[in-house]
């Protein structure tokens, strides 16, 4: 079985997400079905159909959690010593060569990935350019909008 790397933060949010549909969406649902079967005639009676449909979603969702967090490979990046380099976990700062515009990204795992809270995939295409650089380092980035030149101004293990 293949490992998946994972931040200890994005573990962290997966345990969390499952301990709640455990402890409080399956409860929850359950009590949903209970109360529609009260109401009588199944065939017709939409309320129950959603909390199954509901009860279904739930336990997919916790299904897979649980296999995410088995095949994951937790890799804490305050305990790895990577001499400065851009490794998974990193989180790194580049200016744009062009525009001169400035990001910061976190290299993470594919499950983690969120462009919006600046959480790179590290099977992005920035993340594999930088996999391995150094500060003050450049990478060119190939985007589906071209090629993309950046500076890596800061390299932080946090």
């Amino acid at each position: 079985m293949r490992k998946s790397p994972m931040t200890t933060r994005g573990a962290q949010k997966l345990r969390e997400e499952l301990k709640n549909l455990k402890a409080v969406e399956r409860p929850n649902v359950i009590q949903a079905i209970a109360e529609a079967r009260a109401l009588g005639d199944l065939k017709e009676n939409a309320e129950y159909h959603s909390a199954r449909e509901q009860q279904s979603f739930i336990e997919g969702r916790i299904s897979e959690i649980e296999s995410k967090i088995a095949v994951a490979e937790i890799i804490d990046i305050k305990k790895i010593n990577a001499r400065g380099k851009i490794v998974f976990g990193t989180t790194v700062e580049l200016k744009n060569i062009e525009t001169e515009e400035k990001v910061t990204y976190q290299i993470v795992g594919d499950d983690e990935a969120d462009i919006e809270a600046n959480l790179i995939s590290i099977s992005s295409p920035i993340a594999r350019a930088l996999i391995s650089k150094e500060k003050g380092g450049k990478v060119i980035v190939q985007a589906p909008s071209g090629n993309k030149e950046y500076e890596i101004l800061e390299v932080k293990y946090i």
